[in-house]
């Protein structure tokens, strides 16, 4: 709060996945869905009247910000100008959509799948269609404490690889979604919290029922959810710059901050202590070059060659 930066250590991934868009019930019918290169009118219309579309997420410059600008982007939507950005708790997402505070909102489940349930609105997106397997929650610890308990640190790691496998059975995610729908956690029927970790999503105007979609814990459809790719934290500082949240030179000295902040030698260690399979331990610091729904393609080996590509951008 006092704005002193931490040196912090990115040590792995906790999942991926596991978040959407929800827009009012309001907008049923307006074609706000997965694409929105067919609704820059409405946009448009409401801007005009003074009234622009309020889109809501979790947190600001974190992952829920940058799928809702994404996706804007991708329809020809200008996250800066055409719409209007607001920062809200997750918690009170359900409600203050309820009143009529906002058009939409990005965060994780099961909020946006409360909307649908709660009779309040539709699900426009679920993020893992915006970008398939996509990086999203992260543990990090201070760097001086980990360099202080190596031990300590791979003891932990160890153990969030245990919750991770368990999690990700989907033999377990019943006991998952009753344990988290207590009080002390989520406070949320179970079934609101089952559905989606199953991968069954009623989306107010379609369904979805995939598991593959689902939120993930330990394996996606390219690997280890688990190891914390540093071609993604290139993505994600790609991305900063992109909207303006970090300066250009930010891409010039990108591998130096990556090298210094991301342990995934440390993920290793206790993962062979752990005795995980050698196959699922990456060899590669890169997942490869990614494709998003819109056909854009980012290549962890050409940063700025994605970057020139995108035609709404601040940098």
């Amino acid at each position: 709060t006092d704005q002193t930066k931490v040196p912090m250590y990115v040590l792995c991934q906790l999942n991926t996945q596991g978040n959407g868009i929800a827009i009012a019930g309001k907008h049923q019918g307006k074609n706000i869905g997965l694409n929105l290169s067919q609704t820059t009118a409405l946009f448009n219309q409401l801007k005009s009247e003074g009234s622009r579309f309020k889109i809501a997420y979790t947190f600001p410059k974190a992952n829920q910000e940058l799928w809702v600008r994404y996706w804007l982007a991708a329809g020809g939507i200008n996250p800066d100008s055409d719409v209007e950005l607001l920062t809200v708790p997750a918690s009170q997402t359900v409600a203050d959509m309820k009143r009529g505070a906002m058009d939409a909102f990005s965060t994780g489940d099961p909020w946006p799948y409360r909307i649908v349930s709660d009779k309040i609105g539709y699900l426009a997106a679920l993020t893992g269609e915006i970008w398939k397997a996509h990086p999203e929650e992260y543990f990090a610890m201070r760097k001086d404490w980990v360099d202080k308990h190596p031990k300590a640190t791979k003891a932990i790691l160890k153990a969030i690889m245990e919750a991770q496998q368990w999690c990700d059975d989907f033999n377990n995610r019943p006991e998952l979604a009753k344990i988290l729908a207590q009080r002390q956690y989520f406070g949320v029927p179970e079934n609101v919290l089952l559905e989606p970790l199953m991968g069954k999503y009623n989306m107010g105007d379609r369904t979805i029922d995939d598991k593959s979609l689902a939120v993930l814990f330990w394996k996606d459809s390219k690997g280890s959810v688990s190891y914390p790719y540093k071609s993604h934290d290139l993505w994600f500082l790609t991305e900063s710059v992109r909207w303006g949240f970090l300066p250009k030179e930010t891409l010039t000295n990108a591998k130096t901050l990556i090298d210094s902040v991301n342990r995934e030698d440390i993920w290793k260690e206790a993962a062979k202590e752990a005795g995980i399979p050698a196959a699922d331990i990456p060899t590669s610091t890169s997942r490869g070059i990614e494709e998003f729904f819109d056909g854009v393609k980012f290549d962890p080996e050409n940063p700025q060659a994605y970057l020139n590509s995108l035609k709404i951008k601040k940098a």
